[in-house]
């Protein structure tokens, strides 16, 4: 909003008093615009943060017990590294200006900020959006991968790789980005049109991803020796619906946060049509694709296998969310229902195939972050309105909108290139770089230890404890080279010969038939020798 003094003086009586008190007044409301806009991207920035906590909980419930503690530290490692190497590199990289369409060159360890194009803010904002990416790659190669490999592939990811792919689409300076810098030419006379990042974020995340797996292979188990899919399901759908309704929660700042400001009028002064108009239908938009995607998978995977089943569910909603984020800012919302019932369907088909190509991925981080999120770029390109995009991306006097909406092919023609250039730019970084990893042994742990679990072999115990007392030491096991402590504890095994045949329970009878002391040692598949 703007505020003239020349026009409010007359107002005001006229004459040196008129013209101080205007211009006061105009000072206090541009300073009042400021912090509320501020205020606006920090709120926002506190919602999309809570997302790694929905990430911590989603990731948990998906993988086995033996396993949880190391998925959740990943996640914090994921904040943490990411934090540092984003303040450090990937700020500049994305950012940083005045620079060159490819890379930023300014801002590094924010050496310049604030100035008046960024504040602190926004480097807060766009940092909370560089450890989603993180995160979703570790979904991908979660329960089988070292630790160390972790933190490698996060910090290159979160200070190098996303930060490249965020300037090209987001920055003002980048060679893709709709909203250029005016009188710099437009890729097709359009420019990428990928509001919050279903390519920038989720399609980044997702292929490098699928190299992560690809590269690792299965885990131990996954398929059998017929090459059949065999599930190995997570362990709490409690934690799994948790963390969708967490992510579901922070996807409100994710998308409507992606604004920026808040305090923008599209009309005349006194205009009740503004950006804070745009902000509602943004939330609207994204409810509404997730909702249908939900309800499309429920009944899909029903339809399927003859079952409700809500993990499905939950990471049928996330796709939903996944696919409208490039577009929910310049589509209607009847056209969000239409994104969330295909990406439904993407997701489901592309489930389908990695069981058939027997690839593993444990929480379907690559089918639903990289193909959900490929066909929300698609779709933003065919049902973006005129209207909204000239709101959202003032400035040019024409510009290309969605295909279906009569705006022509140029706009699909950006966001398809947008599509190969992240495919190709992630696979030429991440792929080298999880196959050096590989090829030099950082990348997997052994089989002993997948077997027994990374909490017990790397991480000290398990997850949940099951006594009250001290543990009491009774023996050691030595696993490829690791000395695993077996306790005793007072708790009675209720039924030893009910134990399911994919676990190796031992007991160690010292305290007599009420009083038996086991540990459980994961050997999926062990013969009992």
């Amino acid at each position: 909003m703007s505020c003239s003094s020349l026009d409010l003086a007359p107002l005001l009586g006229g004459g040196m008093n008129g013209s101080a008190a205007a211009d006061y007044i105009c000072n206090q409301l541009s300073d009042a615009g400021h912090a509320i806009d501020t205020t606006y991207l920090l709120f926002s920035t506190y919602l999309v943060f809570a997302m790694q906590l929905g990430f911590a909980m989603l990731c948990a419930g998906s993988v086995r017990a033996k396993n949880t503690m190391n998925i959740m530290l990943t996640n914090v490692l994921d904040a943490a590294a990411g934090g540092l190497f984003y303040y450090l590199f990937g700020f500049a990289f994305a950012f940083g200006k005045p620079s060159n369409g490819f890379i930023g060159t300014r801002f590094f360890a924010l050496k310049g900020v604030p100035d008046p194009s960024f504040d602190y803010s926004n480097f807060l904002f766009q940092w909370s959006f560089a450890i989603a990416v993180a995160g979703i790659t570790s979904g991908s190669i979660a329960e089988r991968t070292q630790f160390a490999a972790y933190l490698i592939y996060s910090s290159f990811l979160t200070g190098f790789v996303y930060p490249i792919v965020s300037h090209w689409f987001w920055s003002a300076d980048g060679w893709a980005a709709a909203g250029r810098n005016a009188g710099e030419s437009l890729l097709f006379d359009s420019g990428v049109i990928d509001f919050a990042g279903s390519g920038v974020v989720h399609l980044v995340g997702g292929v490098g991803g699928l190299w992560g797996a690809l590269i690792e292979g299965p885990r131990i188990g996954r398929f059998d020796h017929a090459g059949r899919s065999v599930a190995l399901r997570g362990h709490s759908a409690t934690l799994v619906v948790l963390g969708t309704f967490l992510l579901w929660f922070g996807w409100y700042g994710f998308n409507p946060g992606s604004f920026a400001v808040i305090f923008k009028t599209y009309g005349p002064s006194g205009s009740s049509h503004g950006q804070w108009s745009a902000v509602g239908r943004t939330a609207v938009t994204t409810t509404l694709a997730g909702c249908t995607a939900a309800l499309t998978t429920l009944f899909g995977k029903r339809l399927q296998t003859g079952h409700w089943k809500v993990a499905d569910v939950c990471n049928g909603l996330l796709g939903g969310f996944a696919a409208i984020t490039a577009g929910c800012s310049v589509v209607e919302p009847w056209a969000a229902i239409i994104c969330g019932f295909v990406s439904a369907w993407v997701l489901i088909g592309l489930n389908h195939l990695a069981a058939a190509l027997q690839f593993d991925d444990p929480l379907e981080a690559a089918q639903l972050h990289g193909g959900c999120g490929a066909w929300g770029i698609i779709f933003t390109a065919l049902f973006a309105t005129e209207r909204y995009v000239n709101e959202v991306y003032p400035g040019r006097a024409v510009r290309p909108y969605g295909l279906l909406m009569g705006g022509g092919g140029r706009l699909l023609a950006a966001n398809l290139v947008e599509i190969l250039v992240i495919a190709g730019w992630v696979s030429a970084t991440m792929g080298p770089l999880f196959y050096a990893m590989h090829k030099l042994g950082l990348l997997r742990i052994s089989a002993d230890e997948e077997m027994a679990g990374m909490d017990l072999t790397r991480h000290g115990g398990f997850a949940y404890v099951y006594h009250d007392e001290e543990p009491k030491p009774a023996t050691a096991l030595a696993l490829n080279g690791r000395r695993i402590l077996l306790t005793k504890s007072n708790r009675t095994s209720p039924n030893p010969n009910a134990e399911p045949s994919s676990r190796l329970f031992i007991f160690l009878s010292s305290y007599g038939a009420c009083s038996t002391a086991y540990t459980q040692v994961s050997l999926t598949h062990a013969p009992l020798a």
